[in-house]
């Protein structure tokens, strides 16, 4: 079962954290400051699904990784860490603090400053996330080096 939960919740957690970034994005450069408050106020209710994914992506990893620390299992774990506190000490409260300004209608340089902070931070887990993705994909082999055509090649004259 953890073999089924760990990429299930990982892709779902991925897509939810993309989706913010995008939406933000988006709102920010093609739409008016009540879109954008909507969208600020709605992020926060996506926790409700995105916190438990990652619980759930990163109990399974560590469930699957067993005592193993070395190589691609290492490097996942070894970026964990940052993964969580960026989004524990900076993606949520900033987007908790983002919803109330954008609630109260109050778009100043603080709003916009926490603003790049948050896509800054945002951009940085999805990365970090889709190394992890990568790795994940590698370790069961999705991603073999292609051999080279023996058959296929250019004399050297």
């Amino acid at each position: 079962m953890t073999r089924i939960v760990h990429p299930i919740a990982g892709a779902v957690a991925l897509t939810i954290i993309a989706t913010f970034w995008l939406s933000t994005t988006l709102t920010e450069l093609f739409a008016s400051h009540q879109t954008i408050a909507m969208v600020k106020t709605a992020i926060p209710w996506g926790f409700l699904l995105l916190i438990p994914m990652l619980v759930a992506t990163g109990g399974s990893g560590f469930v699957l990784a067993q005592e193993r620390r070395a190589g691609l299992i290492g490097a996942k774990i070894k970026r964990m860490p940052f993964i969580a506190g960026n989004g524990i000490l900076v993606l949520i409260p900033a987007a908790l603090f983002l919803a109330s300004k954008a609630k109260a209608a109050e778009f100043d340089t603080t709003f916009y400053a926490v603003q790049t902070l948050e896509l800054v931070a945002g951009a940085m887990n999805i990365g970090l996330l889709g190394l992890n993705m990568r790795d994940g994909f590698k370790m069961k082999g999705r991603f073999r080096a292609r051999q080279p055509d023996r058959f296929n090649t250019k004399p050297i004259l």
